[in-house]
């Protein structure tokens, strides 16, 4: 199958939500400091939300770049990250709007965490078509941001109910472990592939 309408679906599909995410931020109506602190909370939390879903985006384009194939499994798990990430717009709003209560934070927590096990599915369905001499599967390695991520989001779910801020300085600790370019794909693609 041509990968190419998936990355063009997935590519609009992240386009929406980041501006449901910036429509969910309301101006204030005042043109004060104070009027702006009112909405910090909000604000910083649209800022982590981008930032993930640019991350997703940056690493869903490195990985189809390095796929030559889908098939029927890759655009079901495609469809799965896809969900979870749809959810960030909400649990984006509910945290900013509640200044990070115990609840939207874990809940926020738990969409990340879902997300990386949904992105980890991808690359796996993926390897699975592409097989253990792919770009992507000497690329990917023993991908230890991979599995350190879902430790960080765990970690900052269970203490979300005690430090809720401990929880959001973990979630922002994970994206910038992963803010920090993986040049793995391109090493690879700029090697010669070997013959099949």
């Amino acid at each position: 199958m041509n990968k190419t309408r998936l990355e063009a679906f997935s590519d609009g599909v992240l386009a929406i939500i980041i501006t449901i995410m910036v429509l969910e931020l309301k101006a204030p109506h005042e043109g004060t400091l104070e009027a702006l602190r009112e909405i910090a909370m909000p604000l910083c939390a649209y800022l982590l939300s981008f930032l993930y879903i640019g991350i997703y985006w940056n690493n869903h384009h490195h990985m189809f770049h390095a796929t030559r194939r889908i098939n029927g499994a890759v655009l079901w798990a495609n469809l799965h990250l896809l969900f979870w990430l749809s959810l960030i717009p909400f649990v984006t709003d509910w945290m900013g709007e509640s200044h990070l209560s115990p609840l939207p934070t874990a809940a926020y927590g738990s969409v990340l965490l879902f997300a990386a096990i949904a992105y980890r599915i991808l690359q796996q369905r993926i390897l699975r078509q592409e097989g253990d001499a792919s770009i992507l599967a000497r690329a990917v390695g023993r991908d230890l941001k991979g599995k350190l991520s879902p430790v960080g989001y765990a970690a900052g779910i269970a203490v979300a109910f005690w430090y809720p801020w401990i929880s959001a300085a973990l979630y922002f600790a994970v994206a910038l472990i992963w803010l920090i370019p993986d040049a793995r794909i391109e090493r690879e693609l700029n090697k010669k592939e070997p013959e099949a």
